[in-house]
């Protein structure tokens, strides 16, 4: 996992598109419709419903400069960037459990693993390579909010104790920590805030 959670170059900020003007990707791991028609049963009867996602209605942010603003413009375009790779390495860990639950052998378990994290590394170093040390950062508390694990509890759950310990050193010589927990209550409440209005198609 160690693949999703380093980080070097620099941010390109992302203009405001409008919901109804996104070019829909159904493939892509960010992807929730935003209005869901089904069918339900009253009685004897079928009625059609429309389902539409939640709109989050926050106070207007005041900015006290142009220096403020400018970095809630950055924070939003470094979460629209690695939000998905955050909610990508969710899903690769749930699909991975579960495999690997399928497993009867620690040996069958141990090469599975090698092999995910070989094709993690192909996969998205190339990805990682781009983000800049903010991003970085950004993706570990991200991660933290999508798997409701550290980035430090994921590696030591999949690679063991000793590996957790070495790349949490290897962070750390960087100013980063792959211990860092997500707060959405607290001094990442600006991030939550923006997080659910991307999620929600809002911004």
């Amino acid at each position: 996992m160690l693949c999703l959670l380093m980080t070097t170059i620099q941010a390109v900020a992302q203009d405001h598109i409008n919901p109804e003007d996104r070019v829909v990707d159904i493939n892509s791991p960010t992807f929730v419709p935003l209005v869901n028609v089904g069918k339900t049963k009253v009685g004897a009867d079928s009625i059609q419903y429309v389902l539409t996602n939640k709109v989050y209605i926050f106070p207007p942010l005041a900015f006290k400069n142009d220096k403020q603003r400018q970095a809630y413009n950055r924070l939003l375009a470094n979460i629209k960037k690695v939000l998905p790779i955050a909610k990508e390495c969710n899903q690769i860990i749930l699909e991975t459990g579960a495999y690997l639950e399928t497993l009867p052998t620690k040996k069958l378990r141990d090469e599975h693993i090698k092999r995910v994290e070989k094709g993690l590394k192909e996969q998205y170093t190339p990805r990682i390579k781009k983000l800049t040390y903010s991003q970085g950062k950004l993706l570990i508390k991200l991660i933290d909010r999508e798997t409701n694990s550290t980035g430090y509890e994921l590696i030591q759950a999949f690679l063991g104790p000793v590996r957790a310990g070495f790349y949490q050193a290897f962070a750390w010589m960087f100013g980063a920590s792959l211990k860092k927990q997500y707060d959405p209550k607290g001094k990442d409440r600006l991030i939550e805030r923006i997080v659910l209005q991307v999620e929600a198609g809002q911004l």
